[in-house]
Protein backbone atom coordinates (compact mmCIF):
# COMPACT_ATOMS: atom_id res chain seq x y z
CA UNK A 1 0.00 0.00 0.00
CA UNK A 2 2.92 2.20 0.91
CA UNK A 3 4.34 2.19 -2.82
CA UNK A 4 1.20 3.49 -4.16
CA UNK A 5 0.55 7.04 -4.66
CA UNK A 6 -3.16 6.60 -4.08
CA UNK A 7 -2.52 5.49 -0.60
CA UNK A 8 -0.57 8.88 0.31
CA UNK A 9 -3.47 11.15 -1.30
CA UNK A 10 -6.04 9.31 0.31
CA UNK A 11 -4.35 10.00 3.82
CA UNK A 12 -4.52 13.64 2.57
CA UNK A 13 -7.96 14.14 2.13
CA UNK A 14 -8.66 11.88 5.51
CA UNK A 15 -6.84 14.37 7.26
CA UNK A 16 -7.90 17.58 5.22
CA UNK A 17 -11.27 16.61 6.52
CA UNK A 18 -10.45 15.47 10.03
CA UNK A 19 -8.50 18.60 10.80
CA UNK A 20 -11.03 21.42 8.96
CA UNK A 21 -14.39 19.96 11.24
CA UNK A 22 -12.05 19.51 13.94
CA UNK A 23 -10.69 23.58 13.75
CA UNK A 24 -14.34 24.69 13.09
CA UNK A 25 -15.98 22.77 15.72
CA UNK A 26 -12.92 24.31 18.13
CA UNK A 27 -13.75 27.86 16.47
CA UNK A 28 -17.52 27.92 17.14
CA UNK A 29 -16.89 25.68 20.57
CA UNK A 30 -14.59 28.74 22.10
CA UNK A 31 -16.43 31.59 21.20
CA UNK A 32 -20.16 30.45 21.89
CA UNK A 33 -18.85 29.02 25.18
CA UNK A 34 -17.29 31.93 26.13
CA UNK A 35 -20.46 33.69 25.35
CA UNK A 36 -22.33 30.89 27.42
CA UNK A 37 -20.19 31.32 30.13
CA UNK A 38 -20.18 34.49 30.92
CA UNK A 39 -23.87 34.92 30.29
CA UNK A 40 -26.46 32.38 31.69
CA UNK A 41 -29.31 33.78 29.46
CA UNK A 42 -27.21 32.79 26.85
CA UNK A 43 -26.06 29.45 28.35
CA UNK A 44 -29.60 28.36 29.07
CA UNK A 45 -30.82 29.20 25.50
CA UNK A 46 -27.85 26.67 24.37
CA UNK A 47 -27.54 24.51 26.59
CA UNK A 48 -30.43 21.73 25.68
CA UNK A 49 -29.60 22.14 21.89
CA UNK A 50 -25.79 21.04 23.11
CA UNK A 51 -27.49 18.37 24.64
CA UNK A 52 -29.55 16.92 22.26
CA UNK A 53 -26.98 16.99 19.94
CA UNK A 54 -24.39 15.27 22.15
CA UNK A 55 -27.17 12.55 22.50
CA UNK A 56 -28.30 11.58 18.73
CA UNK A 57 -26.73 8.50 17.62
CA UNK A 58 -23.45 9.24 15.08
CA UNK A 59 -25.20 7.02 12.50
CA UNK A 60 -28.54 9.48 12.86
CA UNK A 61 -26.49 12.43 11.99
CA UNK A 62 -23.83 10.70 8.95
CA UNK A 63 -27.86 9.48 7.45
CA UNK A 64 -28.81 13.01 7.79
CA UNK A 65 -26.05 14.43 6.65
CA UNK A 66 -25.70 12.60 3.69
CA UNK A 67 -29.35 14.08 2.61
CA UNK A 68 -27.67 17.50 3.41
CA UNK A 69 -24.40 17.91 2.05
CA UNK A 70 -22.07 16.36 -0.72
CA UNK A 71 -20.00 13.30 -0.07
CA UNK A 72 -16.93 15.07 0.49
CA UNK A 73 -18.49 17.47 2.66
CA UNK A 74 -20.66 14.97 4.65
CA UNK A 75 -17.41 13.83 7.21
CA UNK A 76 -16.20 17.59 7.89
CA UNK A 77 -20.53 18.08 9.11
CA UNK A 78 -19.93 15.23 11.26
CA UNK A 79 -16.74 15.88 13.00
CA UNK A 80 -17.64 19.47 13.49
CA UNK A 81 -20.91 18.11 15.29
CA UNK A 82 -19.73 15.38 17.11
CA UNK A 83 -16.37 17.57 18.47
CA UNK A 84 -18.49 20.37 18.96
CA UNK A 85 -20.39 19.53 22.43
CA UNK A 86 -16.80 18.54 23.42
CA UNK A 87 -15.05 21.81 23.24
CA UNK A 88 -17.86 24.34 24.16
CA UNK A 89 -18.66 22.20 27.66
CA UNK A 90 -15.63 22.16 28.26
CA UNK A 91 -15.06 26.07 27.63
CA UNK A 92 -17.81 26.88 29.39
CA UNK A 93 -16.64 25.24 32.39
CA UNK A 94 -13.45 27.13 32.66
CA UNK A 95 -15.06 30.15 31.89
CA UNK A 96 -16.84 29.63 34.73
CA UNK A 97 -14.49 28.44 37.05
CA UNK A 98 -12.43 31.72 36.54
CA UNK A 99 -11.38 33.35 40.33
CA UNK A 100 -14.50 36.02 40.74
CA UNK A 101 -11.46 38.02 43.12
CA UNK A 102 -9.08 38.12 40.22
CA UNK A 103 -11.96 40.30 37.90
CA UNK A 104 -13.22 42.06 40.78
CA UNK A 105 -9.26 43.69 41.00
CA UNK A 106 -9.38 44.18 37.54
CA UNK A 107 -12.86 46.22 37.43
CA UNK A 108 -11.16 48.02 40.37
CA UNK A 109 -7.80 49.01 37.89
CA UNK A 110 -10.37 49.67 34.72
CA UNK A 111 -8.54 46.74 33.17
CA UNK A 112 -9.26 46.35 29.23
CA UNK A 113 -12.06 44.28 28.37
CA UNK A 114 -10.23 42.54 25.64
CA UNK A 115 -7.24 42.06 28.11
CA UNK A 116 -9.57 40.88 30.73
CA UNK A 117 -10.53 38.00 28.14
CA UNK A 118 -7.26 37.13 26.95
CA UNK A 119 -5.41 37.23 30.27
CA UNK A 120 -8.05 36.46 32.64
CA UNK A 121 -11.11 34.19 31.06
CA UNK A 122 -9.05 32.00 28.64
CA UNK A 123 -6.15 31.88 30.86
CA UNK A 124 -8.32 30.39 33.32
CA UNK A 125 -10.13 28.52 31.01
CA UNK A 126 -7.27 27.10 28.75
CA UNK A 127 -6.40 23.89 30.80
CA UNK A 128 -10.10 22.77 30.34
CA UNK A 129 -9.95 23.96 26.63
CA UNK A 130 -6.49 21.90 25.64
CA UNK A 131 -8.24 18.87 27.67
CA UNK A 132 -11.46 19.55 25.30
CA UNK A 133 -9.45 19.54 21.97
CA UNK A 134 -7.18 16.49 22.30
CA UNK A 135 -10.48 14.59 23.09
CA UNK A 136 -12.08 16.11 20.42
CA UNK A 137 -9.17 15.67 17.93
CA UNK A 138 -9.01 11.96 18.91
CA UNK A 139 -13.02 11.44 18.25
CA UNK A 140 -12.47 13.46 15.20
CA UNK A 141 -10.55 10.53 13.47
CA UNK A 142 -13.25 7.82 14.71
CA UNK A 143 -16.30 9.80 13.30
CA UNK A 144 -14.92 11.47 10.23
CA UNK A 145 -14.03 7.70 8.98
CA UNK A 146 -17.32 6.16 9.91
CA UNK A 147 -18.65 8.87 8.17
CA UNK A 148 -16.51 8.09 5.14
CA UNK A 149 -17.62 4.80 5.15
CA UNK A 150 -21.25 5.60 4.88
CA UNK A 151 -20.85 8.68 2.06
CA UNK A 152 -17.99 7.24 0.33
CA UNK A 153 -16.05 10.40 -1.00
CA UNK A 154 -13.65 9.13 -3.82
CA UNK A 155 -10.52 9.76 -2.11
CA UNK A 156 -10.78 8.86 1.43
CA UNK A 157 -9.67 6.01 4.36
CA UNK A 158 -13.25 5.10 4.71
CA UNK A 159 -13.97 4.22 0.85
CA UNK A 160 -10.83 1.41 1.31
CA UNK A 161 -12.71 0.44 4.54
CA UNK A 162 -15.65 -0.23 2.88
CA UNK A 163 -14.13 -2.00 0.13
CA UNK A 164 -12.14 -4.16 2.58
CA UNK A 165 -15.49 -5.25 3.49
CA UNK A 166 -16.88 -5.80 0.60
CA UNK A 167 -14.39 -7.59 -0.65
CA UNK A 168 -13.15 -9.57 2.33
CA UNK A 169 -9.77 -8.19 2.38
CA UNK A 170 -8.71 -8.17 6.00
CA UNK A 171 -5.19 -7.50 5.62
CA UNK A 172 -6.32 -3.97 4.31
CA UNK A 173 -8.74 -3.62 6.62
CA UNK A 174 -5.96 -3.95 9.62
CA UNK A 175 -4.01 -2.05 7.41
CA UNK A 176 -6.04 0.85 7.25
CA UNK A 177 -7.16 1.07 11.01
CA UNK A 178 -3.63 1.14 11.92
CA UNK A 179 -3.10 4.21 9.68
CA UNK A 180 -5.90 6.22 11.15
CA UNK A 181 -4.33 4.99 14.59
CA UNK A 182 -1.20 6.36 13.59
CA UNK A 183 -2.11 9.72 12.40
CA UNK A 184 -4.58 10.30 15.39
CA UNK A 185 -1.61 9.56 17.67
CA UNK A 186 0.77 11.92 15.11
CA UNK A 187 -2.08 14.70 15.12
CA UNK A 188 -2.71 14.88 18.89
CA UNK A 189 1.21 15.22 19.50
CA UNK A 190 1.32 17.94 17.43
CA UNK A 191 -1.57 19.50 18.90
CA UNK A 192 0.01 18.85 22.46
CA UNK A 193 2.89 20.91 21.35
CA UNK A 194 1.18 23.36 20.09
CA UNK A 195 -0.61 24.41 23.07
CA UNK A 196 1.89 24.23 24.94
CA UNK A 197 3.94 26.93 23.52
CA UNK A 198 0.37 29.04 23.01
CA UNK A 199 0.27 30.46 26.61
CA UNK A 200 4.18 29.55 27.26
Amino acid sequence: MLKSSDTYVTILYSTYRTIAGFLISCFAGIILGYFCGINKFVYDLFNPLIGIIRTVPVMSIIIIAIMWFRDTNVPIFVAFLMCFPIIWTNTVSGIKSTDIKLLQMCKVYNINKLRIIKSVYFYSAFSYIKAGMISALGLGWKVTSAAEVLSLPKYSIGRFLYDSKVYLEIPDLFAWTFIIILLSILFEKILKIFLRGLYD
